[in-house]
């Protein structure tokens, strides 16, 4: 018997600046999930590790996907598509969110969710754009355009770590967005990530606004990709002594992350410790086999929040920022595997 032909599956972005909190804020929505409906939910890294869908826990109603290594607006946009295909039609979800990079432009994106091949599959709702308002004192961040976009293509705004920001930044944030145009929909503090799932269940569809893909963006484009599907992003394991490292760069951003054997154990207090002290421009991300059980280790503006995670494949490490802030990588790693309290001797990196 023919499976029956998926159409109009609801679409639902969350853009924001990298350390937004995007992943948690979906991770909230999860928890709300109506028991009758199966997600998918599709996450995007600019770093080449992988980190964010370490944060989900496996279960049958829920499939999480992630495609690490660049931006799917332009440097993955081709193979976003086979992507799309494969994760609709192997898992039928219900309903289909996606978080985009941090630095990825919502137009690319749309590009492809409106394109033929998925016309009358997936319907894009309103598109929520996260917010924090310490991002405003930021000017290089005001300044950026990819920060822009995302706000001005946005159908509504989530106001994010409202519980960090003192009174004055929140109603400055809130001024802010209320001078964008197109107007917003709604405007909601999301304190902790939390969102209530009825804004998703009656959200409309997504209003175009005008804009395309920066000339940045753009530029990385590659007609000429090998289209590969989801399940082809098959890393090399890393070995007990031999982490495997990756580093990128793109968008004036440079990223730096290696994977561990999860037989190597770190102390948890000396490890947050360096982590703490690398500059606070740098976006760090890890989920880390330590002494204390396996924790996830997220710091964005300058915030660090540890909490347990349910991973134990391995463990990994990222950095996203510009090449003034990033610290020398044997450095690092030196200063990482020094707080090394079980596994094989490290050697240094090729």
């Amino acid at each position: 018997m023919a499976a029956t032909p998926l159409r109009s599956i609801p679409v639902h972005l969350f853009t924001g600046f990298l350390g937004s909190g995007k992943s948690t804020l979906i991770r909230r929505l999860i928890e709300q999930k109506p028991a009758n409906e199966r997600w998918a939910v599709l996450i995007n890294e600019f770093g080449q590790v992988g980190i964010d869908q370490t944060m989900f826990e496996s279960r049958d109603d829920v499939i999480v996907k992630g495609l690490p290594g660049g931006c799917m607006c332009c440097q993955l946009a081709f193979v976003l598509q086979a992507t799309l295909v494969n994760l609709l039609h192997r898992h039928r979800p219900d309903r289909l969110l996606i978080e985009p990079s941090g630095l990825g432009h919502p137009a690319g994106l749309l590009d492809t969710l409106r394109s033929d091949a998925f016309a009358e599959v997936l319907v894009v709702q309103d598109i929520v754009a996260l917010l924090d308002p310490a991002r405003l004192e930021d000017p290089r961040a005001r300044e950026h355009d990819t920060f822009n976009d995302q706000l001005a293509m946005a159908d509504a705004v989530a106001l994010t770590m409202t519980d960090r920001a003192g009174s004055q930044a929140v109603a400055a944030a809130e001024a802010f967005v209320e001078q964008l145009w197109p107007p917003k929909k709604w405007v909601a503090h999301a304190a902790h990530g939390e969102l209530d799932v009825n804004v998703l269940m009656e959200s409309g569809r997504h209003t175009p606004a005008a804009g395309g893909v920066s000339d940045r963006h753009a530029a990385l484009r590659d007609p000429g990709a090998r289209m590969l599907v989801l399940d082809e992003f098959v890393t090399q394991a890393p070995q007990p002594g031999r982490p495997v490292a990756a580093r990128g760069q793109a968008l004036g951003y440079h990223t730096q992350g290696w994977r561990w054997s999860p037989t190597e154990v770190f102390d948890l207090d000396r490890l947050t410790l360096v982590l703490d002290r690398l500059p606070s421009g740098l976006r760090v991300k890890g989920v880390l086999h330590t002494d204390a059980g396996w924790r996830l280790y997220n710091r964005g503006e300058g915030a660090a929040s540890l909490t347990v995670s349910a991973w134990r494949q391995d463990s990994r490490l990222e950095l996203i920022g510009e090449a003034a802030v990033m610290p020398p990588a044997d450095d690092l790693l030196a200063a990482i595997h020094a707080c090394r309290v079980r596994g094989e001797k490290v050697d240094a990196l090729p």
